[in-house]
């Protein structure tokens, strides 16, 4: 008779080796997909960027030391600053840099103050306040050429705005020939230049309003602040970045005219209007002076550098 040895209290009996999980197909990390895709996404923007940016910023540096012209047999040689020396000798250049000069100091303040002054009559819930936005904002949306065009016409001897300063003077006021006096045309074109783009800075003032909590108002309110200590102690200080920003752009824009000059004036008369782009345009295209037109674009690009680093330094938040 045979018996079977039954397994001790205290010893257990081996448990089975657990099954392998399936195989499963390596997929790569979520993280590293979405970089590929957001790669993918501005790709395209960036090669248009190197193409048509940054590649003739660097090739217009290097022309600057050579003495390229646009069509020419001549083979391109290095003069080294011998541009740079014909351009700081040039009357024409610094009347263009004191033309820029009077336009940005003029424009700057009156354009910023302006479009601040529309943003605040329409940051309040009225019936067809939609309508007056969209009234101040057109003139932006229409092109400075067609805009020039039109305020050419009516700047003309015969035109709009004289024969409403006669009808306004009752015959006595006859007006002068805007765009063809020295003394007048580039104030012409400095009224044409704040019409137009007001609206759009009115847009980013706007924007730092909205941006203002109400809170600050009521407590305002409730300790008797009247309306010019609520702008001058909560709208003022809360508009410190869109200050900024507003005076950057509108500053880069002065320095950068050349539309309307273009369009209306061609840089007269007696060189009254012209402007540190319209003569680097007028020296590369018209003149073929291509080196000569890129030490006039390098100039302009490091002023720009240099006044928008002061500005910022100067309009920083200070601790």
């Amino acid at each position: 008779m045979t018996t079977t040895q039954l397994p001790s209290p205290g010893r257990r009996l081996a448990d089975p080796a657990p099954a392998a999980p399936p195989s499963k197909p390596r997929r790569r990390p979520r993280h590293l997909r979405e970089q590929i895709s957001g790669w993918g996404m501005i790709a395209p923007a960036a090669v248009l960027l190197l193409a048509f940016v940054f590649l003739p910023a660097i090739l217009g540096f290097g022309l600057a030391f050579t003495n390229a012209r646009l069509v020419s047999p001549r083979p391109v040689e290095f003069v080294g600053t011998d541009n740079f020396a014909r351009l700081f000798a040039d009357p024409v250049f610094w009347r263009s840099l004191l033309n820029v000069s009077y336009f940005a100091v003029v424009v700057v303040p009156v354009q910023s103050g302006l479009a601040l002054a529309m943003a605040l009559l329409i940051n309040k819930k009225f019936r067809g306040v939609n309508f007056f936005r969209t009234i101040y904002f057109l003139p932006v949306v229409t092109s400075m050429v067609v805009v020039s065009l039109l305020w050419l016409f009516m700047y003309r001897k015969d035109g709009l705005i004289n024969e409403l300063l006669s009808a306004a003077s009752f015959g006595l006021i006859s007006g002068p020939d805007w765009l063809n006096d020295p003394a007048t045309a580039m104030p012409a074109i400095i009224a044409l230049s704040i019409w137009q783009a007001a609206g759009f800075h009115m847009i980013i003032w706007l924007a730092g309003l909205q941006s203002i909590s109400g809170e600050l108002y009521e407590a305002a309110q409730l300790d008797g602040a009247s309306r010019w200590h609520q702008f001058r102690y909560v709208t003022w200080p809360g508009l410190t970045h869109t200050r900024t920003l507003v005076l950057v752009t509108i500053t880069i824009q002065a320095l950068g005219l050349f539309d309307q000059v273009s369009v209306m004036t061609q840089g007269g008369p007696l060189d009254s209007t012209t402007t540190i782009i319209y003569e680097a345009v007028r020296s590369g295209f018209k003149q073929q002076e291509t080196s000569y037109a890129s030490a006039i674009s390098l100039v302009f690009f490091v002023l720009v550098l240099l006044i928008s680093a002061v500005q910022r330094y100067l309009t920083r938040e200070k601790d």
